[in-house]
């Protein structure tokens, strides 16, 4: 590619290694305060997944016991209108990271508008809040400048609140969560299950023999229990996200440093070619000079 491009001076060569290299001082930069907000964003997450798990257990278990048609956010209905949470960063120039989320959003939306579904999204980051508003999809809710500093607790709160109103009003028959999660230290990938109504594992529930007394009202007990629920898995699902995207930029500005190193050399050695030819053709001159004066 560097061989088909126009013939450049020895000074326009150097001004393009010095832009290359002021480039490579940003990514290389960028990759270690990514590096950086990584560790803190992933301490956040792994503390805070024992107790998201156990929450979902709990619910779970009660759910397998309790009447679930006495519970407006465990009944099941024909889904006709469906609503995404999705959930995406606010910044670029982290590889696939928004592109494949949104892609899978869009999939998914997509196939269920195929079936007759009315879809509907809330979404949560400033990319994907970009892409669906631009292109005449339902949107209830979005939010941006959401991970410009620290995952907000209260944000979480409000996008439960929404989803809990539409669902037990009867305005979506069904909610579903796509987000990317961290599936190991080094890996993620775009995650969907579904919100609400609760959904039972296909083996059921882990403990059949299992025997609940309350001591309050078991539909109020039940109602806040989920709302705790709700709230902590969106949160949970924004952790995820703002640590894959943290580690999905720090990969990205890491092979742009390196790709930066690669152009360096190859323009130095298009510059040294360049001089050389340079020398060359004025030695030429000076000897054609000495030679017309004999």
């Amino acid at each position: 590619m560097l061989a088909a491009m126009p013939k450049l001076s020895p000074r326009d060569i150097r001004r393009k290694i010095q832009g290359i290299k002021n480039t490579r001082r940003i990514t290389n930069a960028m990759k270690v305060v990514s590096a950086a907000k990584l560790r803190r964003a992933q301490e956040l997450l792994y503390s805070s997944r024992p107790y998201s798990d156990k929450l979902y257990e709990l619910v779970r278990d009660l759910a397998g016991h309790v009447d679930r048609e006495t519970h407006p956010l465990l009944q099941e209905r024909e889904e006709k209108k469906v609503d995404i949470v999705l959930v995406t960063a606010d910044r670029g120039l982290a590889g696939a990271f928004n592109s494949n989320v949104i892609r899978e959003a869009e999939k998914f939306s997509e196939a269920l508008s195929s079936d007759g579904k009315e879809v509907s999204f809330v979404l949560i980051g400033r990319k994907g809040f970009q892409y669906f508003s631009k292109r005449g999809y339902r949107i209830v809710k979005g939010y941006d400048e959401v991970f410009r500093k620290e995952v907000h607790f209260e944000i979480a709160k409000e996008v439960s609140e929404i989803v809990r109103e539409r669902f037990s009003g009867g305005e979506t028959d069904a909610v579903y969560l796509l987000n990317n999660e961290m599936i190991t230290r080094a890996s993620y990938k775009p995650v969907r299950r579904r919100f609400l109504p609760f959904e039972l594992p296909e083996e059921g529930v882990s403990d059949s023999f299992s025997v609940y007394t309350f001591e309050v009202e078991e539909s109020e007990f039940m109602n806040h229990l989920m709302n705790l629920y709700l709230n902590y898995q969106i949160y949970r699902a924004m952790v995820e996200s703002n640590a894959a995207e943290h580690f999905a930029r720090m990969v990205a500005m890491d092979n742009a440093t390196k790709n930066a190193d690669d152009l360096v050399k190859q323009w130095t050695l298009i510059f040294n070619k360049a001089r050389q030819e340079s020398i060359t053709l004025e030695l030429i001159d000076i000897v054609g000079a000495a030679e017309a004066m004999k």
